[in-house]
């Protein structure tokens, strides 16, 4: 529970609290890394519902980026917990180490980027690189997990051209639909822990709800630098896990 607090905080402000949930679902006697994918997911939902509510509420972000995206992303996160007991992991994990490093380093060489909102399309070019990013981070989210929400942050900060605070609006939206894609294929193959995950995911609520509060009230300077702490962890994580 109190990863699950912990992740939901990170998660609605920058994404990313699959680093701190997943690992601890790992360490449940017996279970097998499908299962703690998929308990994982019943946890996150509830609390990306939370935080995209709050975010709606509050930053009121335009729906012509998200929806598209949490369109193809939720068919991506099916696609990709499909494949999820078909496939390891440690294929994928030294191209995702590399890429973090990139957007780690990225984030800190231009730190004017993600200040302000600044659209580099607009109309059907939008939706279309919209559309492409929805599947490809929603495939990601279904396979994996871990650092979906920093993933899909950074691509509508620097893709995009949004500001970190709408980015995280926006991208709350799109977790809720990319989570949901990957719970169903799970809940189909009996794979979530139900009890479980309502227990993780009730802190996770908390978390997510007081993430969103103070995100929105410190602005995109403060999900920035949290952003950095992030991905620097996530980095150190993968690191770990590939150099072993």
């Amino acid at each position: 529970m109190l990863a699950g607090f912990t992740a939901g905080w990170v998660d609605a402000v920058v994404g990313g609290g699959g680093l701190v949930q997943l690992p601890a679902l790992l360490l449940v006697p017996g279970i097998t890394p499908v299962q703690a994918l998929a308990t994982n997911k019943v946890a996150g939902i509830m609390g990306t519902s939370v935080s995209a509510l709050t975010y709606y509420r509050r930053v009121q972000p335009g729906l012509s980026t998200a929806g598209p995206m949490a369109m193809t992303a939720l068919a991506g996160a099916a696609g990709g917990a499909a494949l999820a007991g078909l496939l390891p992991t440690s294929v994928f994990k030294p191209v995702i180490l590399v890429a973090l490093v990139l957007v780690g380093a990225y984030t800190v060489a231009r730190p004017r980027v993600g200040r302000a909102t600044q659209l580099r399309w607009t109309g059907r070019r939008h939706r279309a690189v919209a559309l492409g990013l929805g599947l490809v981070l929603g495939a990601y989210d279904g396979l994996l997990g871990p650092g979906t929400g920093s993933f899909l942050v950074i691509a509508l900060v620097g893709v995009v051209g949004y500001g970190f605070l709408e980015a995280s609006a926006q991208a709350k939206i799109v977790n809720v639909a990319t989570n949901l894609g990957a719970l169903l294929v799970f809940t189909l193959e009996g794979a979530p822990l139900w009890r479980l995950g309502l227990l993780v995911g009730g802190a996770n609520i908390a978390g997510a709800y007081l993430g969103a509060r103070t995100a929105v009230a410190r602005g995109s300077a403060f999900v920035r630098v949290v952003f950095v702490v992030v991905v620097a962890a996530l980095i150190a994580r993968l690191a770990v896990d590939v150099l072993g």
